[in-house]
């Protein structure tokens, strides 16, 4: 098994980092409240003279505790953020967020990186997964290639076929456009948990989608392998 995740010295750093941040912050609360009462050309915020007044040294204490624990409730949102893959001779397994997928050695024909992600292709061309990743592509590639998968260094196979999308594309199988057309509008609010589902409803209408740059590609699937 090659398990690929977030470097050791960056989680350190995350976790090391961001609690130590905060504290700083907090202890830095009190200093900029007096700067602002005592600034004549800085408006007088009824909250500074709040954290001002509080008492000493208990509101110091207690805003660098704040700040300590704002700094793990951000560190446990970034390691959550974090793709971990691991590579087994039968399987990948994909976990984000505490949320798993597993593929299957045998459906996998090709895997590569294309830009900031992480692409695994099947057998009639379908992508069973594609998913954002700051994973290193060399630390990818060798633990899918130690694993013997096809890793794919020149990266996509079917970037050919892509064309750019249209509304009312006539080549596209009932119902894409309208996928499409919501999909443009999700990607224009930067909405990723939608745009990742209506991925998926066009994975099920045999249609393949990639984005630059909120515009969206499209290419078919090759029907029967």
């Amino acid at each position: 098994m090659s398990v690929v995740g977030r470097p050791r010295w960056e989680a350190v750093l995350v976790w090391l980092g961001l609690p130590a941040l905060g504290a700083l912050a907090g202890l830095a609360v009190r200093p900029l409240a007096r700067w602002i009462l005592d600034t004549d050309w800085v408006p007088n915020i009824g909250l500074a003279r709040v954290i001002a007044d509080l008492p000493q040294p208990h509101g110091t204490i207690g805003a660098a505790a704040a700040g300590v624990v704002l700094g793990v409730v951000l560190a446990l949102t970034a390691e959550g953020e974090v793709l971990r893959v691991a590579v087994g001779p039968d399987e990948v397994t994909l976990t984000r967020d505490g949320k798993s997928r597993t593929i299957g050695r045998g459906d996998v024909s090709a895997v590569f990186a294309d830009g900031k992600e992480l692409v695994l292709a099947g057998r009639s061309g379908e992508e069973l997964a594609r998913e954002r990743s700051d994973l290193a592509a060399d630390r990818l590639a060798a633990a899918f290639t130690e694993q013997g998968y096809p890793w794919r260094r020149d990266g996509d196979p079917y970037r050919h076929e892509f064309r750019r999308w249209v509304p009312d594309e006539p080549e596209l199988p009932a119902g894409a456009n309208a996928v499409l057309g919501a999909r443009s509008a999700a990607l224009e609010k930067g909405d990723r948990k939608d745009v990742a589902e209506l991925r998926d409803e066009l994975g099920k209408l045999g249609v393949v989608v990639r984005d630059q740059d909120k515009r969206q590609y499209w290419r078919r699937v090759r029907i029967g392998g």
